[in-house]
């Protein structure tokens, strides 16, 4: 029995594992006792790596985006994720709730209320011209090709080393062999491995951050009660936890449970409001419109980065959600290419941009053009709500009460939100887990007290940055900062496959 409990001990990477564990202790405490000083501190930071390093995020996004569609449309689209017969593990629509509810859902739904309202008050728009035809195309652009780019060309890059090349290293480093070579054992694997859990730490402390405070709203609106907001949302965040733990600890059976669950939720809440909102019609014909002048502009929109500094508009947005996606490429893209065994790289990579960029896009049409609707109807001022409260989620509280049966799409929204949440950080519980071992096996599972470690140290941070009453620039400022390493290594693993996949398709004797 003492020789199994050492034999597990040995395996685990105690640096990667203590190392980030020490650090958000401090930036907790920072946090808890020094919360303004932190706030202003990390301002000037985001600001520096922002404003003077904006290009950097821009070119890596389009880069990573153009990168996917020649990987699938070129021969190594054909690689098998697996053994050269093997078949895909899950079903479609099973592998598509996993992969959907692994990145970013909850913040989907919270962004997808009101998103357009932030681009409406911004003088960006005016500058192109009317809100009717503007303010609905940013969100479908940061939300749909480049961020799923991401996801998509890292989950095959995984995936090919996890099931085609074997290896038993479920780190960043790793994918990085190719070109590091030996390197990949010594310091510079190692920084890379520190890197990608601190950028995993600062993805999960942001997006637990910003969404939540809006669940809290509504437990205030369901009960006619004034609990105080930070609480409630701390409770929230301890609910969830326990949740997406005890999911975890049932391994991906309760994993695809629960992202089935979330799949339905979402899209009946979708469903609700396009049916019963009486805003149908707009929402449509408006979301059409969206679509072809997002397309239409695509490249200009990827590129703009208003040197002039009239707005701040790219430094203040496009480039917080690269930031946003890179950091979140630690834990979902592992967790994509984990559960596409037995797809082909064109099939990861197209299957995802139908589900995944799909979904993404009818959430923000249906649920972004129904407040928008009433805004250029006359029949709400949504506006005006913003810039009187300047509170988000009190006016995606007012936006959901001119809804028929308000209080059902308000349970409905937090059953969604809790259970995107719980699925999302199942799958970075899981990844963070693997990262805590020196060697593990395609298929092996981190032993359960490591688990529960990681579950407990994601939520630590975000009720610090909660407690610390951080607003959205700061919140933003925490994924800037943690991304501006991670795009070097993102870049050098999309490298890394390529070479290795020429490789591999030379040693099979496949040319076309």
């Amino acid at each position: 029995m003492k020789k199994e409990k050492d034999k597990e001990y040995n395996k685990i990477d105690w640096m990667i594992t203590l190392l980030p564990l020490g650090t958000i202790i401090v930036l907790c405490i920072l946090f808890f006792f020094m919360p303004e000083q932190s706030n202003t501190v990390v301002s000037q930071i985001r600001f520096v790596l922002g404003d003077t390093f904006g290009t950097y995020y821009l070119v890596i996004g389009l880069g990573v985006f153009l990168i996917s569609l020649f990987v699938a449309g070129s021969k190594y689209g054909r690689i098998v994720l697996g053994g050269q017969d093997e078949k895909p593990k899950y079903s479609f629509f099973a592998w598509g709730s996993m992969m959907f509810t692994a990145g970013l859902a909850a913040d989907i739904l919270f962004y997808s209320f009101s998103e357009w309202i932030l681009y409406a008050t911004d003088p960006h728009i005016a500058e192109l011209g009317s809100i009717q035809d503007w303010a609905s195309v940013y969100p479908v652009f940061h939300w749909s090709l480049i961020p799923w780019g991401f996801y998509l060309v890292l989950a095959v890059a995984f995936g090919f080393m996890l099931h085609v090349r074997k290896r038993d290293r479920q780190k960043y480093s790793e994918a990085c062999r190719p070109i590091l070579g030996k390197h990949t054992d010594g310091i510079l694997g190692r920084l890379i491995d520190l890197l990608a859990v601190f950028a995993l730490i600062a993805g999960t402390a942001t997006t637990f951050s910003l969404a939540t405070p809006l669940m809290a709203s509504v437990i205030n609106v369901l009960f006619g009660v004034e609990l105080n907001r930070v609480a409630v949302t701390i409770a929230i965040l301890i609910i969830t936890c326990i949740v997406y733990t005890y999911s975890l600890l049932h391994g991906f059976k309760g994993i695809s449970i629960l992202a089935k669950a979330c799949i339905y939720l979402f899209f009946g809440l979708l469903a609700f409001v396009l049916l019963f909102g009486g805003e149908a019609r707009y929402i449509i014909e408006t979301g059409f419109s969206a679509l072809g002048r997002m397309v239409q502009n695509f490249f200009e929109l990827a590129t703009y980065t208003d040197p002039e500094r009239t707005t701040s508009f790219p430094q203040n947005w496009t480039i917080f959600y690269w930031a946003y996606w890179m950091v979140w490429c630690v834990a979902a893209p592992f967790f994509i290419g984990s559960i596409s065994r037995g797809r082909t790289v064109r099939q990861t990579i197209l299957g995802g941009y139908i589900f995944g960029v799909g979904s993404t896009i009818i959430s923000f049409i249906i649920l972004g053009n129904y407040s928008l609707g009433l805004q250029v109807s006359g029949k709400a001022d949504i506006i005006a709500i913003y810039e009187k409260s300047g509170d988000l989620y009190d006016v995606i509280i007012s936006i959901i009460q001119t809804l028929p049966c308000a209080p059902f799409v308000f349970v409905v929204l937090l059953l969604a939100m809790v259970a995107f949440y719980a699925t999302s950080f199942d799958s970075i519980a899981l990844i963070a887990s693997c990262y805590s071992y020196h060697k593990i096996k395609d298929g092996e599972m981190p032993h359960k007290v490591i688990e529960l470690m990681w579950c407990v140290l994601l939520i630590l941070l975000p009720i610090a940055l909660v407690f610390s009453d951080s607003s959205m620039s700061n919140l933003q400022s925490v994924s800037i900062i943690a991304a501006f390493p991670i795009g070097a290594v993102i870049v050098l693993i999309v490298a890394s496959f390529l070479k290795d996949a020429r490789k591999y398709m030379e040693e099979k004797g496949i040319n076309t």
